[in-house]
């Protein structure tokens, strides 16, 4: 079984105390309840770019335009258990956009300090990339889940 394509988007901004993020409470499908990136599939004949600015658009009601994207890498994740759920994300970031962030049927944005994510509430995997995607650089790492779906077996960057 090959690994979906999907993309996520990390909207970045100066608040009073500090840098922040737009993320996101997961409403329904894979991930709810979590805190997440906003993003989600690749659908065919799209380009990841595309696919982040069209997902930003249906679950934020943010306008991106390909110009307001900056590349952050790249996370595999796989599931042993579940191969069905392997992912090939493709993240970027933006500081720049039209629009303010709005509730959809699939995510609830709200804004977080950059110094103190809501880690308990995330997915594990987020301590071994996001930190440094929020600080401007680029990742390309393979995560690895364990047998409960939920914890991190491995993390292995692949940059040198």
């Amino acid at each position: 079984m090959t690994a979906a394509d999907v993309t996520l988007c990390f909207l970045l901004r100066d608040g009073a105390d500090g840098g922040q993020v737009l993320l996101g409470l997961k409403q329904k499908g894979f991930g709810k309840g979590k805190i997440v990136g906003i993003g989600g599939h690749v659908e065919a004949g799209e380009t990841a770019v595309q696919a982040v600015i069209r997902e930003v658009l249906e679950e934020t009601g943010v306008v991106l335009v390909p110009g307001d994207l900056a590349d952050a890498g790249a996370v595999h994740f796989v599931f042993p258990a579940r191969p069905e759920w392997d992912m090939k994300t493709r993240l970027f970031t933006a500081r720049t956009w039209s629009g303010e962030p709005a509730p959809s049927d699939e995510i609830i944005p709200e804004w977080f300090r950059v110094d103190t994510l809501p880690v308990e509430r995330m997915w594990q995997d987020a301590d071994h990339w996001l930190p440094v995607v929020l600080e401007g650089g680029r990742v390309n790492i393979v995560v690895t889940m364990d047998a409960d779906n939920e914890s991190v077996a491995s993390s292995e960057s692949l940059l040198p």
